[in-house]
């Protein structure tokens, strides 16, 4: 059934517009949320979905339609399956892909004690007992198959009783297994280690299952870190995503090929590191997006063929904006999502010959025309090493230099996250600058873009090169006179609510307030109770215990926020995830209560059912009105 759908329908004006010419918390929760599912199968058409959420009946809905790929009115749609291939089926039409838990663990009391059905009590031997939000409860993700026409047959486990995920947890999805295009294969990524291996390291692996000899084979067991996102061409050529070292889940990514049943590395003499990729049409190159100076962008690039050269890998798309992801590509065109700092996620086209981007739905057109937006710009800070690093700096609506104005520096998460032209419905800029605070963003050392030894810098010097690049930061835009000395603030989440807490520690006055999001506050304890080791003994060095270990003995004294927090003077703001079992709970239980002892202004938001982010839309609302709320009596 299809529906014609006028550009009206697509304005979502909300009652609030018209009282509100900036962004208010209310607005940014409601904006609609843009997604796209693929190109039809003729490659004519996108398939996209528009999720809205309503703060006075606390409800959501979602709305999927079709538009033409070189434009036009999109039309509502109720059953879009059939116009997109379905990837679980194979080839050939013959069997189907299913994924269910397979319980293999005895886990609980009622597991072992047949007659206590009432008890609650996990019982655990090993590690990896909770990874992100969620314990382990001993059932595992596995992969299937059945035939198409057999509706009677249990699907066939080809993991069979191995106490290992696919799809990976805690976000592995359909990108972690697929068809071969000859339909006698199922590829499949898991990572079959256990205990405090498993926690470790980060060696996943790509496997083949054979459906006629039901044998397994590792395609990639000779690469010890992450291989993730097997996809073929059209050929039948494979390519994958790989990072060389296990244990460091932020190495460079690259893209591996095979040709002629070998492994190339296709980005290994390119200083960046690879978000994701598709291959085009006709198998000859490969499309990828990747952070680059402050941005994220489209890049392609040629395929060797035995006896042609490949074509040299090319950027494609250049702007001050975010590439955040590929739905697809039809010919001459690809479709993009994009976003910037006053623009959350919507749909374009890219003309792969000259780079043109025409957009191509319109979903939030209304509320960004109705409102006021920042103006974002892009500084270059000298750093106390002498290098030059790409600050982003976002201005206030109706920014008059003449006044004065509270400043805000963004400390980024991590820590090796691109600070792109991100759109967070959470750490929002436009929504800061429309409070009247101007937010000094800088791409500090340890973020992608920049080449990959300023990527790999912050390993290991936490509270060093990067914490003075912050300083670098906020000192350059001190000497505006538009920027009001005696109310600066530094916040931030997750190694960005570190960075809060060491810096208040080191900060000499700077600051007169702070907001730490699930940051780290001692790392003693988050060694003893975060779920994946392989991070902190890559980024700190190793154990606590380790005493011949320097860079560990500096991660947990000299980089270490608790030997710091005696220089404590400063407000601060505090929040906590009851379920984010990466920061765990007495990261920031014990910073409030040392804020407290000292008498520190000091302030606990505690969300018990909320793990590293806040995804209750209501919490939300909250975390925002509080959020404002502390800067207003604080700064």
């Amino acid at each position: 059934m299809h529906k014609t759908v006028f550009s009206i329908l697509f304005s979502f004006a909300f009652i609030i517009t018209s009282a509100q010419d900036v962004m208010t918390p209310e607005m940014l929760l409601q904006l609609n949320k843009v997604s796209g599912k693929g190109l039809t199968k003729d490659g004519n058409s996108l398939i996209y979905s528009v999720s809205k959420y309503n703060l006075e009946s606390n409800t959501s809905s979602t709305t999927t339609y079709q538009i033409q790929i070189s434009g036009g009115d999109a039309q509502i749609i109720t059953d879009y399956k059939t116009l997109l291939a379905d990837k679980s089926v194979s080839p050939n039409g013959k069997y189907k892909i299913t994924t269910a838990e397979v319980k293999l663990k005895n886990i609980t009391g009622q597991d072992f004690y047949k007659d206590v059905p009432h008890s609650n009590v996990k019982i655990y031997d090993a590690l990896n007992y909770r990874h992100w939000d969620t314990w382990e409860d001993g059932a595992y993700n596995h992969v299937k198959y059945l035939s198409v026409k057999d509706t009677i047959s249990e699907p066939i486990d080809i993991m069979a009783e191995e106490p290992f995920d696919c799809p990976q947890k805690p976000f592995g999805g359909s990108e972690d297994y697929l068809w071969s295009p000859d339909s006698k294969n199922i590829l499949y990524v898991t990572k079959k280690l256990s205990g405090a291996a498993y926690a470790s390291s980060t060696n996943t692996d790509i496997y083949k299952y054979n459906l006629e000899s039901k044998t397994t084979t590792n395609l990639t067991f000779e690469n010890k870190g992450y291989d993730t996102n097997p996809s073929f061409s059209s050929e039948g050529q494979l390519a994958w995503l790989q990072m060389k070292r296990d244990g460091y889940e932020s190495d460079k990514k690259d893209i591996i090929v095979t040709v002629n049943g070998s492994p190339i590395n296709l980005t290994a003499n390119w200083d960046g590191t690879v978000d994701s990729f598709v291959w085009q049409d006709n198998g000859d190159k490969i499309y990828f997006v990747a952070p680059v100076l402050g941005t994220v962008q489209l890049f392609e690039i040629g395929i060797p063929v035995a006896g042609k050269k490949s074509s040299s890998l090319k950027q494609i798309t250049n702007g001050q904006f975010d590439v955040s992801g590929i739905v697809g590509q039809s010919k001459q065109t690809i479709v993009v999502s994009r976003r910037d700092m006053n623009h959350a996620t919507e749909l374009y086209t890219v003309n792969l010959s000259n780079g043109k981007m025409t957009q191509l739905t319109h979903a939030n057109d209304a509320i960004y025309n109705a409102i006021k937006l920042s103006n974002v710009e892009k500084r270059m800070v000298k750093t106390t090493d002498g290098k030059d690093m790409l600050t982003w700096v976002i201005y206030p609506p109706n920014f008059d230099p003449a006044k004065k104005y509270p400043t805000l520096l963004y400390c980024q998460g991590g820590p090796q996250g691109a600070l792109s032209q991100i759109y967070s419905f959470r750490w929002n800029f436009q929504l800061m600058a429309a409070n009247g605070y101007i937010v000094v963003a800088p791409n500090r050392r340890g973020m992608p873009g920049y080449g990959v030894e300023w990527n790999e810098q912050i390993s290991k010097d936490y509270g060093g090169q990067n914490m003075q690049d912050y300083l670098s930061a906020i000192d350059e835009l001190a000497k505006e006179p538009y920027v009001d000395n005696d109310r600066l603030g530094a916040i931030g989440a997750s190694y960005g609510g570190y960075s809060v807490f060491y810096l208040a520690g080191i900060h000499e006055g700077r600051f007169k307030t702070f907001i730490s999001h699930d940051g780290i506050f001692d790392w003693k304890s988050m060694y003893g109770t975060t779920e994946e080791l392989f991070f902190v003994n890559w980024d700190l060095g190793g154990a606590y215990w380790d005493k011949n270990n320097v860079d560990a003995q500096n991660a947990y004294t000299k980089f270490n926020p608790t030997e710091k927090v005696g220089q404590w003077t400063t407000p601060i703001m505090i929040i906590q995830g009851g379920n984010d079992f990466r920061v765990p709970i007495g990261q920031g239980l014990g910073a409030f209560q040392a804020a407290q002892l000292q008498g520190i202004k000091s302030k606990l938001l505690f969300f018990p059912e909320e793990n590293h982010w806040v995804l209750n839309n209501q919490n939300s609302i909250v975390w925002q009105r509080e959020f404002y709320k502390w800067l207003k009596e604080t700064l």
